[in-house]
């Protein structure tokens, strides 16, 4: 694929997002912001974003189907990549049923939208998509550079590369509490994993999948599920579980920091020191 997204990068809301902290990523050497959420079509922050950096890539986790008039954002893609090239990754998905009243046959409404992109000239390898099950994981392999998933561990990417091949983009997410304490991390880790990701279905399914019982993903999940969503510990500790991403086929894992109000850059510093 044309984008380098280098080993790690860091995955924010939009809301929390701003082109001076872009800069200060880019200087800790990560090598791609993801803007959380569901960013507008007009893909404004991804511009901003590139705007105020000079190698650094910028890629939306997600632009959301239902949302995002896909000729809109064929016609920003293509603003933007002609501005910065090989610098922006288009990431689209369905986001979840529970969000969208007419959210029906979500498999349809993905190869549909990815169509439309295909019609307004976004190629395939500047594009990604939002992936956890097997069937549109092969999905994310055939129409795009490859897969995002979220909320998933490093069996999850095991299972992903077999399905995906070993050619495809594999750029999983993952939460991650700069905290040695257990309990105060799981304290601040738990809720923003439980809701809404805890009560919706197609996490839950994944999880299922991964083999975890309904035991561990009920009452705002374990202790030793929300310890596997979202990593605690020092940064050299946080460092290896990441790692284990790329161990297990990723090509390259952006970092959550949690809580998504707090200020970052101390926890982007730290794990800077320790991934690179």
């Amino acid at each position: 694929m044309a984008v380098k997204l280098g080993r790690y990068g860091i995955w924010r809301g939009a809301a929390g997002l701003t082109p001076e902290l872009a800069a200060e990523v880019e200087k800790l050497g990560y090598g791609a912001i993801w803007i959380g959420g569901s960013p507008p079509a007009d893909l404004a922050l991804a511009e901003s974003l590139l705007d105020a950096t000079s190698t650094i890539a910028v890629a939306t986790g997600i632009v959301n189907m239902w949302t995002a008039d896909a000729k809109t954002v064929g016609a920003s893609y293509h603003r933007i990549a002609a501005k910065h090239p090989d610098r922006f990754l288009l990431g689209v998905g369905i986001g979840h049923p529970e969000a969208t009243a007419e959210y029906q046959k979500p498999y349809d409404k993905i190869v549909s939208y990815l169509d439309e992109l295909d019609e307004a000239g976004v190629p395939v390898e500047g594009r990604a998509l939002a992936a956890l099950g097997p069937k549109v994981l092969k999905l994310s392999a055939e129409r795009t550079a490859g897969a995002h998933p979220y909320l998933t561990t490093p069996e999850h990417t095991r299972q992903a590369r077999e399905l995906l091949g070993p050619d495809a983009l594999l750029a999983p997410e993952h939460k991650v509490v700069l905290e040695t304490d257990a309990a105060r991390a799981r304290e601040i880790a738990r809720p923003p994993i439980n809701m809404p990701y805890l009560n919706l279905r197609n996490y839950v399914s994944n999880l299922r999948r991964l083999g975890w019982e309904e035991s561990e993903i009920a009452d705002g999940g374990s202790d030793r599920l929300i310890d596997a969503l979202g990593l605690h510990g020092d940064a050299q500790t946080i460092a290896r579980g990441l790692n284990a991403h790329l161990e297990a086929g990723a090509d390259h894992v952006c970092l959550h920091n949690l809580p998504d109000d707090a200020n970052p850059l101390p926890t982007y510093r730290a794990l800077a020191e320790a991934l690179f």
